[in-house]
């Protein structure tokens, strides 16, 4: 029996299961995607879900964890 029913030609979603926003950049920490684009997600097209997904990569520094300590105090003041 053959499971080509169940095979689609789109986008898988980026969900890691680590569901929490952050709170400057309101992206997800796992995922990378906005709110929007969570809630979204199921009624996208294929194409814009693939732009979503291009583009994910270019989202990691926008939450970049600063590391702790006294120099990262510091530095902010």
């Amino acid at each position: 029996m053959s499971d080509d029913i169940w095979k689609r030609d789109e986008p898988e979603s980026p969900c890691v299961n680590v569901c929490v926003v952050h709170p400057d950049a309101r992206l997800c920490t796992g995922c990378l995607r906005s709110i929007d684009e969570i809630t979204n997600w199921r009624t996208m097209t294929p194409e814009a879900r693939r732009v979503v997904m291009d583009d994910l990569p270019t989202r990691a520094p926008l939450i970049a964890k600063r590391r702790g300590g006294r120099k990262a105090r510091v530095s902010q003041t």
